[in-house]
């Protein structure tokens, strides 16, 4: 158990996910999450509505399993098959997110601040950033995990460019819009 239960170094996990690269690209599928997000619209039909999402979402089974089993398999490894770790920052962070309010830095996994409790302030900036992530996703061609697993394993262009936004993004956020918020 203790090697379930502990972290994988991460040539263990970049190993993984090679292989699981290959086998997609052997099999001539690209991986994503953000794509299921037009796989589970066309199952519901909204193809009827929408041409956007009229196409055979059959064809992506796959996909939908994958995200399912993400799911159920992040619920598992969260509830079954960890001592609630908390991860390793160090105390310069610790100091940096407790004066933004975050007294939870370093004690939780996520800051409780946020996802502890439904306050208006808390649920807008989920909301307001799930609807920039999925914009995102839909404006770039697709999510982090396709462009820069998937993508960049296939050798794209597209990929490449959209995995520098995504980095140029993303320190933004940190740098610019974070602490204006927080």
């Amino acid at each position: 158990m203790d090697i379930i239960l502990e972290p994988w170094p991460w040539y263990v996990g970049g190993a993984l996910v090679a292989l699981i690269m290959v086998a997609l690209i052997y099999l001539g599928k690209s991986f994503g999450f953000s794509s299921n997000f037009r796989n589970l619209c066309s199952a519901l039909g909204a193809g009827k509505n929408c041409s956007f999402f009229d196409f055979d979402w059959k064809a992506q089974r796959w996909n939908i399993l994958f995200l399912v089993g993400s799911i159920i398999g992040g619920f598992v490894a969260a509830h079954y098959l960890s001592n609630n770790q908390v991860p390793a920052i160090t105390e310069d962070t610790i100091t940096q997110l407790q004066s933004m309010g975050f007294e939870s830095a370093g004690s939780a996994y996520s800051p409780t601040e946020i996802f502890g409790e439904l306050s208006l302030k808390n649920v807008l900036i989920l909301a307001i950033g799930g609807l920039l992530i999925g914009f995102g996703t839909r404006y770039a061609g697709g999510c982090t995990s396709g462009h820069a697993i998937s993508g960049l394993s296939d050798l794209q262009w597209p990929s490449l460019v959209a995995v520098i936004g995504f980095f140029i993004g993303g320190l933004l956020m940190v740098h610019l819009l974070f602490p204006l918020i927080f």
